[in-house]
């Protein structure tokens, strides 16, 4: 906080949003709104029910636990400050508070990258080593996996924020953006932050770029192997491939294109970035559940506990 007084002449940021206009503003908030409500409730529900039920105890549903959690986290780092900015007039966030919002966003977005990696490792041990998966995919495994996911997580963001807090911001300060986005804060700064700008498109998008790609390749190695399999035997492992590939897609898509390939229109560069802070978080659950029939019949365990606990007297 220190180095940020000592180095800044401003206090706050303005963010620009999504509109200006009122009656808009309103209809954002209450959509908005709803697709926040949705997202704590989705993937709330598949953290307990992959708790709570023993039939989802296995490695697969612990990352899917994980990454419930990770989206629940990322979304909420940024999603509750957009919904109350629609609601006032003047959307502002301190310089302390945009800081923060930034090194959350980064820490929970590296972690999810690394889990979908992990969740990438536990599907090909399944398909191409099924007899050896027990013994690969064990207990010790897999919470070295979920450190990792946490560490790298810690070591991205880390890696940007500690020489982002240090920046004097003295001129402008308005964000054309619905939160802080760092490459446009960087920009602010009234120093030369060119070496900067290309350690955060090193850091974030070249690195989503690449893990994106060797993903497509592992998977595309696993339909492979799955192509030679009857089709009873895989048609379950066709699905969860299915719905692997169009979570990784949803997840690096947005990322790669705002840092690798960025917009000169801010309009998309908006569209992207509420894409992946409250779409993308929103729509995981659903892709999951929607053709997985284990999970399907665990949440309603769960939800027949529940109501039973409330109707016992």
């Amino acid at each position: 906080m220190d180095i940020l007084n000592k180095n800044s002449t401003i206090s706050e940021f303005i963010l620009l949003g999504l509109s200006s206009s009122h009656e808009i503003q309103i209809f954002l908030f209450a959509i908005f709104f709803f697709l926040y409500a949705a997202v704590i409730v989705e993937n709330l529900l598949i953290v307990l029910s992959v708790v709570f039920d023993h039939h989802l105890h296995s490695p697969m549903y612990f990352f899917l636990a994980n990454l419930s959690f990770f989206d629940l986290c990322f979304s909420s780092s940024a999603t509750p400050k957009l919904i109350s900015d629609f609601l006032r007039k003047r959307k502002t966030i301190s310089l302390w508070g945009c800081m923060v919002q930034m090194f959350f966003m980064h820490f929970f977005g590296g972690g999810e990258m690394s889990l979908l990696i992990a969740m990438a490792i536990d599907r090909y041990v399944a398909i191409c080593k099924p007899l050896h998966y027990k013994t690969i995919m064990t207990h010790r495994m897999l919470t070295v996996f979920l450190l990792l996911s946490w560490a790298v997580g810690l070591i991205h963001t880390t890696s940007q924020m500690a020489f982002t807090v240090g920046l004097p911001f003295c001129g402008p300060n308005v964000v054309d953006s619905i939160f802080c986005d760092l490459p446009l804060v960087i920009k602010l700064a009234c120093t030369d932050t060119y070496v900067l700008e290309l350690l955060v498109i090193a850091d974030s998008g070249l690195l989503s770029l690449v893990c994106f790609i060797l993903l497509l390749i592992s998977y595309t190695i696993m339909l492979v192997t799955l192509w030679h399999h009857s089709f009873s035997a895989s048609s379950k492992a066709l699905s969860t491939l299915t719905a692997h590939i169009t979570v990784v897609t949803l997840f690096f898509g947005p990322a790669i294109f705002i840092y690798v390939f960025p917009f000169n229109s801010y309009s998309v560069d908006k569209f992207l970035s509420v894409f992946y802070t409250i779409i993308t978080p929103f729509l995981n659950p659903i892709i999951y559940t929607l053709r997985n029939q284990e999970m399907k019949a665990a949440m309603k365990r769960l939800r027949s506990h529940q109501i039973g606990s409330w109707v016992a007297p």
